[in-house]
């Protein structure tokens, strides 16, 4: 008992003297992400997209796809929470675009931005490692947000070819808006 006494009076001693480990990590002055901006005004969610509207950016998406002949793609549009409105897939689609484009449309709904953005964030280097650690994101271009009237109404997400032809597709949906 004795023995356990002693070492643990002496953890308590070399955590109280060490206060080197508890210290704060000075700021850098290289990382982009230590500037605080003067302001922040990103866009308000409006009311949910509809069915209907859903279908009409899906209509559109699917438009630019045939009209560049593109196969093997699958469309995801979902509400301002990031949950499924519509869905549709070409019959060449890979299994793993039908969650992919639906995740991409989540993120895109959800953090009020192109995923596109993410990826080119990380792309910068050490200082934006910390976005995949971020609840659902996904860092690969073909989520773009859907706005109406100025206000996110849902979003868009394309998945089965590569990130620039998947982000065409997108932009084609979010285009039918305008």
């Amino acid at each position: 008992m004795r023995r356990l006494t002693v070492m643990a009076g002496a953890l308590c001693v070399a955590l109280v003297t060490a206060p080197g480990a508890f210290a704060q990590v000075p700021p850098d002055p290289n990382n982009p992400n230590e500037n605080v901006p003067d302001q922040m005004n990103p866009p308000e969610y409006g009311e949910s997209i509809n069915i209907e509207t859903a279908k009409k950016v899906a209509a559109a998406a699917v438009a630019e796809l045939q009209k560049r002949n593109w196969k093997g793609m699958c469309i995801a549009v979902v509400d301002t929470h990031g949950d499924l409105v519509y869905f549709e897939r070409d019959d060449r689609c890979q299994f793993a675009s039908v969650s992919i484009s639906q995740h991409k449309a989540r993120t895109a709904a959800r953090y009020r931005r192109s995923t596109v953005v993410f990826e080119r964030l990380i792309g910068k280097g050490s200082f934006f490692a910390y976005l995949p650690t971020l609840d659902d994101v996904i860092a690969s271009r073909g989520g773009n947000p859907l706005v109406a009237g100025g206000k996110v109404i849902g979003a868009i997400g394309v998945s089965g070819g590569t990130g620039s032809q998947d982000d065409v597709i997108s932009n084609a949906g979010v285009a039918a808006l305008k």
